[in-house]
């Protein structure tokens, strides 16, 4: 069943998203009002060094009240690369440089809202430059084993879906087991 789109205008906007307002058209005939956020990528990325421990910021998101580990992350800006822009996050949300990063998984974390598309990065080395200049991101940042991820994740210490979903498959890429339940 494929639903239709008719039209769409913008109610909102502002520079880091739109909040429109679609005519859709279901396979029976009928129309409904659907709202969706427009946004612009999202660029992740993090290292995982030598001993298998990946870097990982410690922060609380007031929108859910929740604390939780993720990855490095931010918008990227009008004509910026990708990659770049993940790197770009990383130094300045860690004061980690990443070495030559690789592409670990791109993913719509909620695609019957929004168009958001989450790009996540990856490199097996990272040199440290000084103090993250937006270290107000997290409250702290670690170097956290691999192997401990998948409970991690079972206790509800990585709450966001996209972070969980890399970790693991960084686990599964790095150590090359499946230890969830």
């Amino acid at each position: 069943m494929q639903w239709t789109k008719q039209n769409e205008q913008t109610v909102y906007a502002n520079r880091w998203f739109n909040v429109n307002l679609a005519d859709v058209e279901l396979p029976d005939g009928r129309h409904l009002d659907h709202f969706l956020i427009r946004l612009r990528p999202v660029a992740v990325a993090t290292v995982v060094n030598e001993a298998n421990e990946v870097l990982l910021l410690w922060r609380h998101r007031f929108i859910t009240d929740s604390w939780g580990w993720e990855l490095a992350a931010g918008v990227v800006e009008d004509g910026e690369d990708i990659a770049v822009a993940a790197a770009r996050e990383l130094e300045e949300e860690t004061g980690w440089r990443p070495g030559p990063l690789q592409h670990l998984m791109s993913v719509e974390p909620s695609n019957g809202l929004t168009d958001a598309r989450h790009h996540i990065y990856w490199a097996d080395e990272g040199e440290y430059v000084g103090h993250p200049v937006d270290d107000f991101e997290s409250d702290r940042r670690e170097w956290v084993p691999l192997k401990l991820v998948p409970d991690m994740v079972a206790r509800g210490e990585v709450p966001a879906a996209n972070m969980a979903a890399a970790l693991l498959f960084l686990h599964h890429l790095r150590l090359g087991q499946d230890t969830m339940p």
